[in-house]
């Protein structure tokens, strides 16, 4: 695993954690460096533009959704081979599940990895006073090393020279990584559930440019890169994630389970369909799957000799109007859905399984016999723990997993004779029964990650593998 990382923090939400991120990783990447891009919490929107502007896929850590090992092992796994690795925290340092811990924040992630942190201050309107905020967040935990700090929104050369001077005189110590000046052509423009997909807005190359070369002007990329994880981070607690529970088999080889070649599975990914988290499809694999990108907009039809169907979230009230019209896809789905075909659908992809949008013409595949109706607040926002009621593709009656909930949607009343396969709480408060299944379809308004428990991936792929061999003439059996 490298050695060089850090994770790039702020004091609250709106400092400029996003754009100081993907101005560093621009900048690291031109220089010809190898940049492995990670995002504490459950966000899917800044990942976008951590692959756009580095090339890599960028990786969700969450210490709330998934154990400490887990989050430890695939840090390791995905930074490892990059020159350095840069992780975007979350809302403020110490900001997670609540306020009694600090489970979920990116500050547990920073424990966790032994990350080096870097705090991005908004310095608008202080001066003396940045450093007694800097100084209040480097005593405030042990487990946390903050290795200096990014001046944001600084209003001229010498109201740097003040925050720089005032650092030098409370933490000596402590790096000022550089100073920043207001930009505000440089702030991303924002949308109903928060930054706009990268797939929505790309981003200009002359933009990026300019993000590169304000890092390159005013940051110190050199000390950045050069930041290291100790050999032994505090937190460590010494295993993998599958040594935390001995009663896990590991995950199956990448050829497949008992030797078998691995299961095609087909995965919605293009505009209307992005929001996934890259370690849920790389449990995949390792549970024997071979992942098929297909698009709902622009394809006809499914991949051939397919085991399953993975519709993920994203937008598809922004392009009813297409998918509705592409009724080949929509019967392509509906027929596999019939079959017995597993499917496994979150958030966007359930949107897309009901008739369609509240005073919509189009319509959408319609397995489940409702519409959904886009609100003007957001419905809901937060961390979900799952208990499962029933059987189902990707977990059992008494397995839980964890995951999270964000939309501003909402479906009509689901027909009681839809099986509800989840029991859903938060902090302990019981929110009802979700996990809508009809045959072998299993669709939910929660992105589950298959992190939090280990027999969610190779569920999914074993049912996959089931429904294939079934659907196979016995002639061509091997």
């Amino acid at each position: 695993m490298t050695e060089r990382a850090f994770l790039i923090a702020a004091p609250q939400s709106g400092s400029g954690k996003t754009t100081v991120s993907l101005a560093i990783m621009a900048a690291l990447a031109r220089r010809g460096l190898t940049v492995a891009p990670f995002k504490c919490g459950p966000d899917f929107i800044d990942p976008g533009y951590h692959r756009l502007v580095t090339g890599c896929p960028s990786v969700n850590l969450d210490g709330w959704m998934c154990p400490e090992a887990f989050v430890r092992d695939t840090f390791r796994r995905h930074a490892a081979g990059s020159d350095v690795a840069v992780i975007e925290g979350v809302m403020g340092l110490f900001d997670g599940f609540g306020a009694s811990s600090t489970e979920g924040s990116s500050a547990q992630v920073a424990a966790i990895t032994g990350a080096p942190v870097v705090l991005v201050v908004n310095a608008r309107g202080m001066a003396a006073s940045a450093a007694a905020l800097v100084k209040g967040f480097a005593g405030y935990d042990p487990l946390v090393r903050l290795a200096g700090v990014i001046f944001n929104n600084v209003g001229s050369e010498a109201h740097a020279e003040l925050l720089c001077q005032a650092m030098a005189n409370s933490l000596p110590d402590m790096t000022v990584f550089g100073c920043i000046p207001r930009d505000e052509s440089l702030a991303i423009p924002s949308r109903h559930l928060g930054l706009v997909t990268a797939e929505d807005n790309p981003l200009p190359p002359e933009y990026l440019e300019r993000l590169a070369a304000m890092a390159e002007r005013h940051l110190d990329l050199d000390g950045l890169a050069g930041l290291q994880i100790p050999p032994s981070p505090p937190f460590a607690k010494g295993g993998t994630w599958l040594d935390a529970d001995a009663g896990l088999s590991p995950p199956f080889a990448k050829g497949g389970a008992g030797g078998m070649s691995p299961v095609p599975i087909a995965v919605a990914r293009d505009s209307a369909f992005c929001f996934v988290y890259e370690d849920n499809l790389r449990l995949l694999r390792e549970a024997g799957a071979e992942l098929v990108p297909f698009s709902p907009l622009d394809d006809a039809v499914l991949p051939r000799g397919i085991g399953g169907i993975y519709l993920p979230g994203g937008y598809p009230e922004l392009y009813a109007e297409r998918l509705g019209a592409n009724t080949a896809m929509r019967a392509a789905i509906r027929a596999a859905v019939e079959s017995g075909m597993p499917v496994y659908a979150e958030c966007g992809g359930l949107i897309y399984l009901t008739e369609g949008m509240d005073g919509s013409a189009f319509d959408f595949v319609g397995i489940f016999p409702l519409r959904a109706r886009l609100l003007p607040r957001r419905k809901a926002l937060g961390y979900r723990r799952v208990d499962f009621l029933a059987d189902s593709i990707v977990g059992n009656v008494g397995d839980t997993a964890r995951g999270h909930e964000f939309h501003y949607s909402e479906i009509n009343e689901m027909p009681a004779n839809i099986d509800r396969c989840y029991r859903v709480s938060r902090q302990e408060r019981e929110l009802g029964v979700e996990g809508y299944r009809y045959r072998n379809c299993l669709a939910s308004y929660i992105h589950l990650h298959f992190g939090s428990n280990a027999g969610s991936a190779p569920a999914f792929v074993a049912a996959c593998v089931t429904h294939r061999q079934k659907a196979m003439p016995s002639t061509s059996r091997t």
